[in-house]
């Protein structure tokens, strides 16, 4: 998680905020190592793919266009 996410400069530490978001990277990165179709790239790239992509992050939440 660390790698991928960077979580050594999270400066969230108000209330439930670092629990939150670690609940969001971990569903983010289940649903990237679930996508079907094999690709170049470990987590972290597949992430920045999938944060500048709107055809990719479509496809990993399964909603085609």
């Amino acid at each position: 998680m660390d790698v991928a996410f960077g979580d050594d400069q999270m400066r969230a530490r108000t209330r439930h905020a670092a629990h939150n978001l670690a609940v969001l990277k971990h569903m983010t990165v289940n649903l990237i190592r679930l996508d079907p179709i094999p690709r170049k790239g470990g987590i972290k790239v597949r992430r920045l793919v999938a944060a500048t992509s709107d055809l990719y992050r479509v496809h990993l939440f399964g909603m085609e266009v």
